[in-house]
């Protein structure tokens, strides 16, 4: 099969555990909350949803899918009922899964969703799987990269070199946690190699090494210096920033009456939206209209992928959208 999109980083299954009795304090001077909750007592809480074949590639290949792109994924598995069902899942979704690995002796990624309010605290722990780079049937027109786990530098290593035989291929670069605690110098070959690069601006100083957030001007030149063509840095309820050449652009949010329901998937559902639209054909312009749409609708359901929409289901709200959705130039 001939693939628009191929999606490499882990896959993970979720169980979202909404919380009755928590708190939330907050640090005026750094900005970092903490959820507190009683210490060695039994604490009621309100639900648990089981949610499978989730994290951040698995979440852009369901995207990429549902807006028409032929995708797959290629990620690890264990040998367990949690590996089968997160194939499952993928194979219903109509993501390829010929580049899905189950290795024996390994247990699926697992991770716990604390669910307060409108927002998570995910508790992660990314299984060692024997990372190697899929042997494709065909160049895909994208590579969608994103979190993998803490041993994954030599797999990352060889990632770089097999991207240099794959010229006409596009890359698409979210880095997850442990991509940005190897450091910007370590994986400078494919800051320099990815057509687009989207993360958070908290995320964007990290990368940067600074030790507060400078203004969205600073972060975006900074970060494009280090190679990106294309630099998108969200900013949450703020919308995001893009730089393309020497043109910078604000992307509103979506306009929504709603409050968000639970916020998980919002930046997996905006970055895999602009790389898929992308993908499509769609000018930049547009593609990072795409963006918001999808985020919206994925933050009224809970995880990340069920509020996920189709093409015709988002060409909708981008023909009723307000006159004052548009992209402004800063």
């Amino acid at each position: 099969m001939l693939l628009d999109f191929l999606a490499i980083g882990d896959i993970v299954t979720e169980p979202f555990i909404k919380l009755k009795e928590a708190e939330v304090h907050c640090d005026k001077g750094s900005g970092i909350c903490t959820l507190c909750m009683r210490f060695g007592d039994k604490i009621p809480y309100e639900s648990s949803t089981l949610v499978a074949a989730v994290g951040n590639a698995s979440n852009a290949s369901v995207a990429a899918a549902r807006l028409g792109l032929k995708a797959a994924l290629h990620s690890y598995v264990g040998d367990d009922r949690y590996g089968t069902e997160c194939i499952e899942v993928l194979k219903k979704e109509g993501v390829g899964t010929e580049y899905m690995v189950t290795e024996g002796g390994k247990k699926t990624n697992y991770h716990y969703v604390l669910w307060y309010g409108n927002e998570r605290t995910i508790l992660v722990k990314h299984e060692e799987f024997s990372y190697e780079i899929p042997k494709l049937n065909h160049e895909p027109k994208w590579i969608y990269l994103s979190s993998l786990a803490a041993n994954s530098l030599p797999y990352h290593q060889e990632l770089m070199r097999f991207l240099d035989t794959v010229p006409n291929t596009r890359l698409a670069f979210q880095p997850g946690t442990f991509q940005m605690k190897l450091g910007a110098d370590a994986l400078l070959p494919l800051y320099k190699r990815s057509d687009l690069f989207v993360c958070n601006k908290e995320e964007a100083a990290r990368i940067l090494e600074l030790s507060s957030v400078p203004p969205i001007e600073l972060l975006l030149s900074s970060m494009q210096a280090l190679g990106p063509s294309i630099v998108v840095i969200t900013d949450g309820t703020n919308g995001a920033y893009a730089l393309a050449d020497t043109k910078r652009y604000r992307i509103p949010m979506y306009p929504d009456s709603r409050a968000p329901f639970e916020r998980t998937g919002a930046g997996d559902a905006f970055s895999s939206t602009v790389t898929a639209a992308l993908a499509i054909g769609i000018p930049l312009e547009e593609a990072l209209l795409w963006g918001p749409i999808n985020s919206m609708a994925v933050v009224q359901e809970v995880g990340a992928q069920k509020g996920l929409l189709t093409r015709a289901q988002l060409q909708a709200y981008l023909t009723s959208a307000p006159p004052e959705y548009c992209l402004s130039e800063f």
